[in-house]
């Protein structure tokens, strides 16, 4: 049976993991962005119209303002529509949609090694502290590469201004002065890296702490005279 130490500190480790996952979850359904720009004609020197693309992970609805030619809110998926637009828009959303995906898979493995080495001591097996480190720091770089092809799908490419064309009934525009504004789904990615982080360095201390008393019951036989040993 684990010592209580051991059991504090995996069931903390578990806990804080379930958070980030609960954080997680709830960043996947609300806002991540919002784009606002300057629409026209295709051909017209003048921008005379405006458009707004609210993005979810999943939905997303475009708000035109004569653009290019006309007006109307339109609510929709988001993967399906890239799809119909093609390009690597889709492609990056598709991956981000995936690493969101691994995330969570690592989430959970690590809540299950947790709970696992609180009523059990696989040390030396991958169900031990290596497995649980293993788990939490890729769910936490996974986030990151996330975070940062999110924002290139979002500023390196034309998803906005494809989506907001898909709705032109098929009248060419022409798009400029585009900005962007990040919300909370986006930012809520950030407190789940630093919770998988601290998860990792609950099981640290404790693993850190459970070596060095380890050396210390060694250390007695290991200084010991050699004419002591033999008997």
């Amino acid at each position: 049976m684990p010592s209580l130490t051991k059991i504090l500190h995996f069931l903390s480790s578990a806990l804080v993991t379930a958070v980030s996952v609960a954080i997680l979850a709830y960043a996947m359904s609300a806002d991540w962005a919002t784009t606002t720009m300057e629409c026209t004609r295709q051909g017209s020197p003048f921008a005379n119209g405006s458009a707004v693309v609210q993005l979810r992970l999943f939905q997303a609805a475009v708000q035109r303002i004569v653009c290019p030619a006309f007006g109307g809110e339109d609510t929709f998926e988001v993967f399906p529509k890239l799809v119909e637009t093609g390009g690597a828009p889709v492609i990056l959303h598709g991956l981000v949609l995936g690493l969101l995906a691994l995330c969570l898979l690592c989430s959970l493995c690590s809540i299950l090694i947790s709970i696992y080495n609180s009523v059990s001591n696989p040390y030396e097996t991958y169900m031990g502290p290596v497995g649980m480190y293993a788990c939490s720091s890729l769910s936490a770089c996974l986030a990151v590469l996330l975070i940062i092809l999110y924002v290139v799908n979002l500023f390196a490419t034309q998803m906005a201004e494809d989506l907001v064309q898909a709705f032109s009934g098929g009248i060419q525009a022409e798009f400029r002065n585009k900005s962007a504004t990040m919300h909370v789904g986006f930012f809520l990615v950030i407190p789940y890296i630093v919770l998988s982080i601290i998860a990792i360095i609950l099981i640290y201390m404790y693993d850190h702490a459970a070596y060095t008393h380890r050396r210390e019951q060694q250390r007695p036989t290991e200084d010991a005279p050699k004419e002591i040993m033999m008997y």
